[in-house]
């Protein structure tokens, strides 16, 4: 897998716990002399495809939570935790959260889980990625505070009957179309959560100017932002009545960009 992956000896092991049916770090502890059952080597051959780890295995960690996901979802990572810190920051009494393009529900229910008396609700224009965010609610005992609708904000009247938020999240589609991707991304990943026109900006624009109408006073927003996006992100923001600030991820990298209503 050196070919395929930077990560060829952990995707290795993480592969191999899952053939045997452990967690790694029993797989480490208890198993490395048994031998690896007759599926290993099919799990491999997915891997030397190209296809990223998590879809393998079914799931991914974010925030410390365990989130089904598959082919109809984006994978959550790392650098998106930086936008649910940012939102705990920027509104840590917040009772009702919003979700654009929720996919997986990682960014919803990460919040809702570090706020125990918040409820919220994840909008996606995918019925396939509902029903990944439903059932992660579920596993995560978060079922009862969140919602999860149908609905598409490049479509007229998306936000009938969705009422007011203390605090919007968005990851929004930010990929310019030629953008070069490694295969696993390019490949696997769902093409409508990832390219948004040439510039990458063409979610925001649309998205953007409908906030407003979502916020309750004193609500604020916090959207990914591409790593070279911030500035353009923000022009678009000002005219629709927001300043907006910067966080980085664990990287250093512009991740995150809080949008707050003047």
């Amino acid at each position: 897998m050196a070919a395929t992956s930077d990560t060829a000896r952990l995707d290795a092991e993480l592969l191999l716990a899952h053939a045997l049916g452990v967690t790694r770090s029993a797989m480490l502890l208890h198993h490395m002399q048994a031998e690896a059952p007759a599926s290993f080597a099919a799990l491999v051959a997915r891997r030397e495809g190209h296809e990223p780890v998590a879809y393998i295995l079914g799931h991914q960690e974010f925030r410390g939570l365990n989130f089904a996901v598959n082919p109809a979802v984006l994978i959550p990572r790392g650098d998106s935790e930086c936008v649910v810190e940012a939102a705990l920051q920027a509104r840590p009494d917040a009772a009702r959260v919003l979700d654009c393009g929720t996919g997986s529900g990682a960014l919803l229910l990460a919040v809702l889980h570090e706020l125990p008396a918040a409820s919220g609700l994840g909008v996606d224009a995918s019925t396939p990625a509902l029903a990944v965010a439903s059932g992660n609610a579920k596993a995560l005992g978060l079922a009862g505070r969140a919602q999860f609708l149908l609905r598409d904000w490049t479509q007229p009247n998306w936000t009938d009957q969705l009422g007011q938020f203390d605090l919007i999240l968005a990851n929004p589609p930010y990929v310019e179309d030629d953008a070069p991707l490694d295969p696993d991304v390019r490949d696997f990943e769902p093409v409508s959560a990832l390219f948004a026109g040439p510039e990458g900006l063409d979610d925001y624009r649309v998205l953007i100017p409908q906030l407003p109408a979502l916020l309750r006073q004193g609500g604020m927003a916090v959207l990914e932002i591409g790593a070279s996006q911030a500035a353009a992100v923000s022009a678009i923001a000002a005219p629709n009545g927001f300043t907006t600030s910067l966080h980085h991820d664990l990287a250093g990298r512009p991740r995150a960009l809080v949008l707050t209503p003047c």
